[in-house]
């Protein structure tokens, strides 16, 4: 995001009071333009925000859909694989909260958003790190039901993947979204890759991933990076497997509702890195049939013979994923896209727009001013357009949103280099 026009590696500058990774101009920080602090903030002093109330009350907005939702949480284990990051730890594990359409009025209560130690390990990352933020964030209401019963059907799949760092909480608004209108949603949290993710048995693992890559040499940076999305790639499709019980012949599902899955009709998206892991896990497993990048970085690109001509979305800032702008990669993978696709830019958006950070921050008064759109528009954009785009590729609905310039979302600019 920051860095030469003319590729030559820089340092990113600390931005937003992230913590900065040395990286290429090619390969923007994907911790970099947090929505929930001020703009060039020293990494030992980070600039005031406005004071956390007490009692703050966060809220992510009502998904629109027709269908209730329903939650239920998966700890899966790939035997088959070593984790790439911790490989004394054993095979690789993951966190998958699952989202499915359900019947109304059915579930105990609202699945939680994070867990205290979650919330607390999150804002120390992105250096909002005071107890009442934590608390807020803790105690943020959502709309999915445990134990809700499954609406009848069949519901296509769609696999999401957070940014690095990050935890998969950071996508719940688009998941209730998807849910909402009809979807069964899979998101995943990687061992090792965000800040803190609770797993079974008390642990809270953090991001070896990161201390990696920052380590790391300038050089092996982008190859870090590559590896990150090639390794979401293989976790994606370890999911498919067991969702679909392609990985478990004569025994229970790994989610007793997988029935409901449409195993014809599968998409993957992700946010910054998990974006280019939906792209990796396209060209590797076709029964992937769509796909969206949410401004992320292509550090795995795009195979020069495309994804067999299936469609794919690029939704990103206007600044940093122009076609003319810092991130080439962007680029060279429109140019490689070998089926429908669009290339979405969005005004004043910051590279945490697509996830639910601004739009919590929002309701605390906490902006990026070097990301002035709201919080309330970066949620109606991302699951207006992301919503839009499955449903017209997994449901055969036609959506016009998709056609052209809108005047309902001046912020949305089509691109077509």
């Amino acid at each position: 995001m920051n860095g030469s026009k003319h590729g030559k590696p820089v340092r990113n500058q600390l931005r937003a009071g992230v913590v900065a990774l040395a990286l290429a101009a090619t390969l923007p920080l994907p911790l970099a333009g947090a929505a929930l602090a001020a703009p060039h903030a020293d990494r030992a002093a980070p600039a005031a925000a406005p004071a956390t109330p007490a009692a703050a009350t966060l809220h992510l907005p009502r998904p629109t859909g027709p269908h209730a939702v329903g939650r239920d949480t998966l700890h899966l284990t790939d035997k088959q694989r070593r984790d790439p990051w911790v490989p004394s730890a054993g095979a690789r594990e993951l966190m998958v909260s699952v989202y499915y359409p359900a019947r109304p009025g059915t579930g105990h209560h609202s699945a939680p958003y994070l867990n205290t130690k979650e919330a607390q390990l999150l804002l120390q990352g992105i250096h909002r790190a005071d107890a009442p933020l934590a608390k807020a964030f803790a105690a943020t209401r959502t709309h999915a039901r445990t134990d809700a019963r499954p609406a009848p059907g069949s519901h296509p799949l769609v696999v999401l993947s957070p940014g690095f760092s990050l935890n998969r909480a950071t996508l719940s608004l688009l998941s209730e979204e998807l849910a909402s209108h009809g979807y069964v949603v899979a998101l995943l949290d990687h061992a090792y890759e965000s800040f803190g993710t609770a797993f079974p048995g008390g642990r809270t693992l953090t991001c070896v991933a990161c201390d990696t890559v920052e380590k790391a040499p300038e050089g092996a940076q982008k190859r870090l990076m590559a590896k990150v999305a090639t390794g979401r790639a293989a976790d994606i499709r370890f999911v498919l497997d067991v969702l679909t019980k392609q990985s478990r012949p004569g025994k229970q599902p790994a989610w007793r509702y997988s029935a409901m899955i449409d195993t014809w009709r599968i998409g993957a998206a992700g946010h910054s890195i998990g974006g280019n892991a939906a792209a990796a896990a396209m060209a590797a497993d076709p029964r992937i049939r769509a796909g969206i990048n949410m401004d992320g970085t292509f550090s795995a690109p795009v195979p020069r013979g495309g994804l067999d001509g299936r469609p794919f979305l690029l939704l990103g800032t206007l600044n940093g994923h122009s076609p003319h702008d810092e991130d080439a990669s962007w680029l060279r993978a429109w140019r490689r896209l070998d089926g429908w696709k669009r290339w979405l830019t969005v005004r004043d958006a910051g590279h945490f727009t697509f996830i639910d950070l601004p739009v919590l921050g929002g309701q605390l008064g906490i902006t990026d001013p070097t990301a002035p759109l709201p919080g309330k528009r970066s949620g109606e954009i991302t699951r207006d357009y992301v919503t839009a785009f499955f449903d017209q590729h997994l449901r055969g609905l036609p959506r016009p949103l998709l056609n052209g310039p809108s005047a309902a979302n001046p912020e949305v600019l089509f691109q077509n280099p």
